[in-house]
């Protein structure tokens, strides 16, 4: 879910190659202390080597097996990942199917993407040059004015930011002064071993085209969101969940899969992802329905991958390899074998 929200309109808006300094608004007055104490989060303690979950096992009607490894962000950040299970699988397979992902097709050329700078940071804003203050109730306000200056400090810029993306970089922050990161563990080590043992590596993407993207992020930039759902919930995620995740970060680099089935995986993702999808413009431009049709390439490449290779390795979220009605549920509704590990 967060490569969803990350893609849509704030894929369009990435296009954007660095980052100006936003003018600090009018001096605001100060707001009162917040209802509940920040508590400090205990330490994520995983280190050293760590094997990770095991592997899933998708058994072809051929006798073909589909090997899918669990992922998970974010992750302890001086965790050391044992791959040998991993390498071991890679190295008998004929493909690696990445997780999906999204593909932003846009033919503006390097000095193209430039020239979208100053309308990217202009889409970031919200509209009229409004503040967070102004725009989202003020319970919710004093808290965020009390995780900022825990998390973030004293930037002024970013109080005119949209509050989705207000509330993902604030998590951001959180997570990164959490002992966690999200990326820099599993992908590129798994690339690392693709490229050593020549196998080929399959990215089932779903593709946007955007056509004018200067004239998208106008629109975009002119649009308000529905986001006051996602900047609530990411407060609460943070201030009531990060210690959640650090035990299911823990859980992942010890391979305790029965512990990540049972840790409540909340996120804030399906409401921040719906500010982006469910706006007018997401329809007009193919945005709408990103999730179903990400899950769609994924499934076709996996079915083709198991009627034409003895092995295959596979990355997905480990939350859809879990769910009831994830990629794995699907997999099985037509008639292939599943084996957790």
């Amino acid at each position: 879910m967060r490569k969803l929200l990350l893609s849509g309109w704030l894929a369009i808006a990435s296009m954007q190659t660095a980052y100006a300094q936003t003018p600090p608004p009018a001096q605001q007055a100060p707001v009162a202390a917040p209802a509940e104490p920040i508590v400090d989060l205990d330490a994520v303690v995983v280190s050293g080597s760590q094997p990770g979950p095991g592997l899933w096992k998708v058994l072809g009607k051929n006798g073909h097996t589909l090997w899918i490894l669990g992922t998970l962000s974010p992750l302890p950040r001086r965790m050391e990942w044992d791959t040998n299970a991993v390498e071991r699988a890679i190295a008998q397979s004929q493909q690696v199917i990445e997780s999906p992902s999204v593909k932003l097709k846009a033919d503006v050329g390097f000095f193209g993407k430039l020239a979208l700078i100053p309308t990217a940071l202009k889409a970031r804003r919200n509209p009229g040059d409004k503040t967070l203050q102004e725009i989202v109730p003020p319970d919710q306000y004093v808290r965020w004015q009390a995780l900022k200056a825990r998390y973030i400090g004293s930037d002024r810029g970013i109080e005119r930011w949209r509050p989705v993306f207000a509330a993902l970089e604030l998590y951001d922050k959180a997570i990164g002064k959490s002992g966690m990161t999200w990326s820099g563990i599993v992908a590129p080590a798994v690339d690392k071993l693709a490229r050593k043992y020549g196998v080929k590596r399959v990215k089932p993407e779903a593709e946007i085209a955007i056509a004018e993207p200067k004239r998208a992020l106008k629109e975009f930039a002119n649009q308000p969101l529905d986001d006051l759902a996602c900047f609530e919930k990411t407060l609460d995620r943070i201030q009531g969940d990060l210690g959640n995740m650090a035990a299911r970060a823990n859980a992942w680099a010890a391979g305790d899969v029965d512990a990540l089935r049972d840790l409540p995986a909340n996120n804030q993702f399906v409401a921040c992802s719906a500010a982006f999808t469910e706006a007018g413009l997401a329809r007009k431009y193919g945005i709408n329905d990103l999730a179903q049709r990400m899950e769609r390439e994924w499934l076709t490449a996996a079915e083709a991958a198991l009627q034409n290779n003895v092995s295959t390795f596979a990355t997905l979220p480990v939350s859809e390899l879990l769910k009831d009605n994830g990629y794995l549920a699907k997999l099985q509704a037509k008639g292939y074998e599943v084996q957790a590990p």
